[in-house]
């Protein structure tokens, strides 16, 4: 019985293997139209390659990639052999001009990145925004992607959840822009370097408090870890001294009622600086738009304010 079942399971993953391949293989005889392809590669397992993503990159003309050194290795893998060419930060502006012509003459042109989904946190969207007003088409091949893979890792709520990119990596303006952050009704999803990462878990205590929250290091690689707790005792537990690479997914919980609620005295701490250029009426309809209140108790609140002035 033992042995039918192994015999079973070995002719269904042939079925499986062979249905992919053919599926591949009639994605790779469409052509490519001409356009941006916005390709989406792993974040360390090879294997989250989607059977689509291959062959967009097999076929177009072009391949933009962040670190051509880095995904060549990516391509190589693949045995996909169409042209890279780099595109980052540095040279964006000179060679983005290059890449629409290319799409405009024909060609189909793939935009990759390091890791992960483009224009998350790289100089994509610039060359997306501009040939979308060229009127080119753009296209988005789904996959992998950190912010993502973070978010549902951690058990925080995935409802709603804002991402904020990467922290400032001096004190300072972290704090302000955490800060800035604080009152948002959502998790917050940031990345963050080895080297930073105990300072900034630090700033998170003291301006977020002792929040839930998760820290992801090697997604989908083999050492993957997620570690899960408070703030304040992730900060306890994470070494400045350790040696550790790469970047890191820190997911936080959102804030609680309690922080969320907008008190009286904040209404009309909002009011007295709303009123210092605007009219009473645009200041009430300002401040109401910007917490979320309604306007009748900020007009109430504003009268309050007005008498004791007066």
């Amino acid at each position: 019985m033992q042995d039918h079942r192994n015999e079973d399971r070995s002719t269904a993953v042939g079925r499986t293997v062979a249905r992919a391949s053919e599926a591949l293989a009639e994605l790779m005889e469409r052509p490519l139209e001409p356009g941006l392809y916005l390709v989406a590669t792993p974040i360390g397992n090879l294997a989250d390659m989607s059977l689509r993503a291959l062959s967009v990159l097999a076929r177009a003309q072009l391949i933009a990639a962040e670190d051509t050194r880095h995904s060549k290795k990516l391509l190589s893998h693949f045995s996909i052999q169409s042209t890279l060419t780099p595109y980052h930060e540095h040279n964006a502006e000179r060679e983005r001009p290059k890449l629409l012509a290319r799409i405009r003459a024909g060609a189909a042109v793939a935009l990759i990145s390091d890791a992960g989904t483009p224009l998350i946190s790289d100089p994509g969207y610039k060359l997306v925004h501009e040939a979308l007003d060229q009127g080119l088409t753009v296209i988005s091949i789904p996959g992998a992607s950190a912010v993502l893979t973070g978010l549902t890792s951690a058990g925080l709520p995935t409802d709603t959840f804002l991402f904020a990119g990467f922290l400032p990596p001096k004190s300072g303006p972290r704090r302000a822009r955490l800060s800035e952050l604080k009152a948002v009704p959502a998790t917050l999803i940031v990345f963050e370097t080895a080297p930073r990462l105990a300072k900034s878990l630090a700033d998170m205590v003291d301006v977020l408090g002792p929040r839930e929250a998760a820290i992801a290091r090697e997604l989908t690689k083999l050492h993957e870890t997620v570690t899960r707790g408070r703030l304040d005792q992730l900060a306890r537990e994470t070494d400045e001294s350790e040696t550790q690479k790469g970047e890191f997914v820190v997911v936080i919980a959102p804030p609680s009622a309690e922080e969320t609620e907008i008190t009286d005295e904040r209404i009309v701490a909002e009011l007295n600086h709303a009123l210092q250029s605007l009219s009473f009426r645009d200041a009430v309809r300002g401040v109401a738009d910007a917490l979320q209140v309604k306007r009748a108790r900020v007009y109430e609140l504003g009268l309050t304010l007005a008498r004791k002035q007066d």
